[in-house]
């Protein structure tokens, strides 16, 4: 290998590489990264590295290899620009760009340029703070497999909740509080919760792309970052309110990888 394209996140680090002629993707959690350089060390020493993310001026003062800084918001849409060609994707002209990482940042891309419109700080630190403090569990896919078996309508105050009997004057399963009955109703468990904190952070994410796609004239979204990486219910918040807003949500499967790929090919 000559060129390792990585991207040093909030909370992981996300590595590329082509090795015969093969596209090949890893992550290592922030907390290895010292086992991160040592497999560095032992299968690409004399390579190139094209870092970008938050922490990857951190990662280039310790690694031995030869480090190239990319520009990280510009390595996420090229990653992204692959990404949609190499999983047969063929979204319109421009497209809106959600990338949910640690927080969340938001990019309006043509076929020339791009801009980031805005971000939050919703995401999976959010997912991973939160949903260590309903649960006490610290691992990622547990925390999933707790929102998989949840009903967040026991958590959550619906619009129907509040004007029951009588029939609501709009959509009655749209959320009017988030975790709006978890103080009060002792039927819910913490499966419940985790299944509303996923629907928190997704109906807050896609308000936002909804907001961005709408004032760019767009309806094709694209959804990457390792947040939603094998994370079906969020995914399904995000697909949910088509009947609502006019978009199109395109998921990526190796969209984890869209930094570290981008960083790989500039």
């Amino acid at each position: 290998m000559r060129l390792i394209g990585i991207d040093a996140g909030g909370s992981l680090i996300k590595i590329a590489y082509v090795e015969r002629d093969i596209l090949h993707v890893k992550t290592y959690p922030n907390l290895e990264t010292e086992k991160l350089l040592q497999w560095l060390k032992s299968v690409a020493p004399e390579a190139t590295l094209r870092v970008t993310g938050g922490k990857s001026g951190q990662l280039a003062t310790v690694a031995t290899q030869k480090c190239r800084q990319i520009d990280e918001f510009q390595a996420l849409v090229e990653g992204t620009r692959y990404l949609l060609d190499l999983e047969k994707h063929s979204p319109s002209a421009e497209y809106i760009v959600v990338n949910v990482g640690t927080g969340t940042s938001i990019f309006h891309v043509t076929p020339t340029s791009f801009e980031r419109l805005s971000g939050s700080g919703v995401g999976g630190g959010t997912l991973m703070g939160l949903g260590s403090l309903i649960t006490g569990e610290k691992d990622f896919l547990k925390l999933l497999e707790l929102a998989a078996k949840g009903n967040h309508n026991n958590s959550d105050l619906l619009v129907k909740d509040i004007y029951a009997p009588d029939d609501a004057p709009i959509f009655g399963e749209l959320t009017a509080s988030n975790f709006g009955k978890a103080n009060y109703n002792e039927n819910a468990n913490a499966a419940d919760h985790m299944a509303a904190l996923m629907q928190l952070i997704g109906e807050t994410l896609i308000l936002l792309a909804g907001q961005a796609a709408l004032a760019k004239n767009v309806k094709k979204i694209i959804f990457i970052g390792s947040t939603l990486d094998g994370n079906k219910t969020l995914q399904h918040v995000l697909t949910s309110f088509q009947d609502r807003i006019p978009y199109e949500p395109v998921f990526l499967s190796s969209g984890a990888y869209a930094g570290a790929i981008g960083a790989l090919l500039l």
